[in-house]
């Protein structure tokens, strides 16, 4: 299904669409992140620039003509089979939703990505709704999480940040076992009926037993 067919009809009566990015929305999401704290602001060229030129890899929530979710992500040149995924931001007034889930998915699924097979974030340690967020993913989709320090707060941050983990969701077994299930179903030889057995003829059977 492509983003601009997903709608989403909420509680509060309203409907969220899930959308690439264009470059006309890269101020509108400048302002989202901005109301979005503790993430971290970037400049408004920053998000420009992701609009346009990883729309791919990017996503919004737009309720009403005002956007009210984004994930930003990328694929790093070196893992071509990675989606990192960089900032999930979701307006206040649309919390409570499963909007963060519900455009994590979308992007995943989307057909740009079809060799991608793992995904990776960082996260800090006391970042709850994040760390929700990806171990429901990874359940659901019957990922494997791992977790390991990878940017820490004195070698990388001068003691000025949180230490943040590298999460690695690997989806490469669930779907070797899916392709897997699916070859088996296709191979399988249709069930045989069984032949009829013969209708004995009631009248010969009378005469012969008379006889």
């Amino acid at each position: 299904m492509s983003d601009d067919m997903n709608t989403i009809k909420t509680p509060r009566r309203a409907n969220v669409r899930l959308r690439k990015p264009t470059v006309e929305d890269g101020s509108d999401v400048w302002e989202l992140i901005s109301t979005c704290k503790p993430l971290d602001e970037n400049s408004m060229y920053f998000n420009l620039i992701q609009c346009d030129h990883f729309a791919d890899t990017c996503i919004l929530a737009e309720r009403e003509g005002q956007i009210v979710g984004w994930i930003s992500g990328h694929i790093p040149p070196e893992k071509p089979d990675a989606l990192f995924v960089w900032q999930v931001a979701v307006s206040p007034e649309a919390r409570g939703l499963g909007l963060a889930g519900r455009m994590l998915r979308a992007l995943f699924d989307r057909p740009e990505l079809a060799e991608v097979t793992r995904i990776e974030t960082t996260i800090t340690r006391d970042n709850k709704p994040s760390w929700g967020l990806f171990r429901a993913f990874a359940k659901k989709r019957g990922g494997t999480l791992t977790h390991a320090p990878h940017f820490e707060k004195t070698a990388h941050f001068d003691g000025n940040h949180a230490t943040e983990y590298l999460v690695n969701i690997d989806f490469s077994e669930a779907a070797r076992t899916a392709a897997q299930s699916s070859t088996a179903q296709s191979a399988a030889p249709e069930a045989v009926q069984a032949p009829p057995a013969p209708r004995q003829d009631r009248d010969t059977s009378q005469q012969q037993h008379a006889a």
